[in-house]
């Protein structure tokens, strides 16, 4: 019997409740859209405010520019608002300390230049640089480096770079890229690269021995990127031809040629790749000198290399952690005549091929600390009766050499590195070696390449 009048009290109630509910709800939707609307307000007003002082900044500029301008009108003379155009300076400042277990170091079967011979014992300079480099105005970018290194035991000031590039408003067509001048040009991974910004204290046994530590010569170089969707580029390159492995001993060269085509990308998002092919021909009209001297070639050289870059970045920041792996592959066909005056074999006729790799692994454990790991070697063929015993005979020998470095870097401005080499360069010449590297740099410091 109290079953419907309650049934009917507790309707009445959840009623009541809901209803409630429902007014208190819109006001608090209304409150919600009068904040609303005074966040609006208020930021309307600020952003009226700023837009106001923005346009009293853009007056008071253009005031001061005209009176400039009307100054240097008066008076005749140029005025430059800003230092963009001024050069940017930096020095690099690189030294190493060397311990060395033979006093001589021949590659067997291949006749090097002085930058490919094996630096002297003991403390020394290794390529301290200096460095000028700016734009020229809105189409051409420069760039001069002067290195100070020692040979022999003369301390030497030489003149790395010194060439000039086109930017992207220059009116070139899209992609495309001129350089001219005396440069590291586009040879394989290292040749590109200042030695401080290698992975080793010291360049693996092709460079040394192929293009007397790197190819550096005058001349003009026409690179493009493709509209591909992965790094694509392609470039040839026009060149003096006087410096190893081409060149006089007057440092005449008839000229040289050379070809690329490299191609790169990610895998996924901590990966990335790059594998490039080059060719480089020319001829050594008058005589390559190398050997201290003693061993000249005349004839035709024609070299191929191959290079290819991995890296991963296991925490996807590079910074943090990072594995790099790098390896090239050189060929060189030369067709000409030898001469080893220090054998004194004569004048010989010599067709034939040398090869080289390396591969190195790095391993960036820490923000401030790596590892790296280096496996270099080279290999010639037989020579004619008429060099056997020359420098150039490697007596079936392959010159090899492995390195193992550990480098701390206080930031990207400092850091010093420590390696030991063991090298086998010869049939019964064993070379182990310590090294000790400094590399500090000031003043402006370019990004480094891929």
């Amino acid at each position: 019997m109290l079953k419907k009048p309650l049934t009917a009290a507790l309707s009445a109630a959840m009623l009541i409740s809901l209803n409630t509910k429902t007014i208190l709800a819109e006001s608090d939707i209304d409150l919600i859209r009068e904040e609303i609307n005074q966040l609006k307000q208020s930021y309307e007003s600020r952003i009226s405010d700023l837009e106001s002082k923005l346009e009293s900044a853009i007056q008071a500029l253009d005031s001061k520019v005209q009176t400039v301008d009307q100054s240097a009108s008066a008076s005749g003379g140029r005025v430059i608002r800003d230092n963009a155009f001024n050069p940017s300076v930096g020095v690099i400042l690189s030294g190493t300390y060397r311990e060395h277990a033979t006093t001589e170091s021949e590659i067997a079967g291949f006749a090097i230049g002085e930058e490919g011979e094996r630096p002297d014992g003991g403390f020394g300079l290794n390529h301290s640089e200096f460095n000028f480099s700016a734009n020229v105005d809105d189409k051409f970018t420069g760039s001069t480096t002067f290195a100070i290194a020692e040979h022999e035991g003369a301390t030497e000031v030489e003149l790395e770079e010194a060439y000039i590039m086109t930017l992207p408003g220059a009116g070139t067509p899209d992609g495309i890229t001129f350089k001219f001048g005396r440069a590291f040009w586009t040879l394989g991974y290292l040749n590109e690269q200042h030695a401080h910004t290698d992975d080793f204290v010291d360049r693996p046994l092709p460079y040394r021995a192929f293009v007397n530590h790197s190819y550096n010569d005058d001349g003009i170089e026409i690179t493009k990127l493709l509209p591909t969707d992965i790094y694509s580029e392609v470039g040839v390159g026009l060149f003096r031809g006087n410096d190893f492995p081409f060149g006089g001993p007057d440092g005449e060269g008839s000229g040289a040629m050379s070809a690329f085509y490299r191609i790169g990308g990610d895998l996924g998002t901590n990966k990335t790749w790059r594998l490039g092919m080059y060719q480089l021909n020319g001829e050594a009209p008058g005589g390559r000198t190398s050997n201290e001297d003693t061993v000249t070639f005349t004839g035709d050289v024609d070299m191929t290399v191959f290079d290819l870059r991995y890296t991963y970045a296991p925490t996807g920041n590079p910074r943090d952690k990072e594995i790099t792996f790098t390896a090239e592959h050189f060929s060189r066909d030369e067709d000409g005549t030898y001469e080893d005056t220090g054998a004194a074999t004569g004048t010989v006729n010599f067709t034939g091929e040398q090869t080289g790799w390396y591969a190195a692994g790095v391993y960036k454990f820490s923000p401030k600390g790596r590892i790296g790991i280096r496996y270099s070697e080279l290999k010639s063929n037989p020579v004619p009766v008429g060099l056997a015993g020359s420098a150039i005979d490697s007596g079936g020998f392959n010159p090899n050499a492995i390195s193992v470095m550990a480098d701390w870097t206080n930031s990207e401005f400092s850091r010093i590195r420590f390696q030991v080499n063991k090298e086998d360069l010869a049939a019964n010449q064993s070379d182990d070696q310590v090294l000790l590297q400094y590399i500090m740099s000031f003043g402006a410091h370019g990004a480094h390449k891929y």
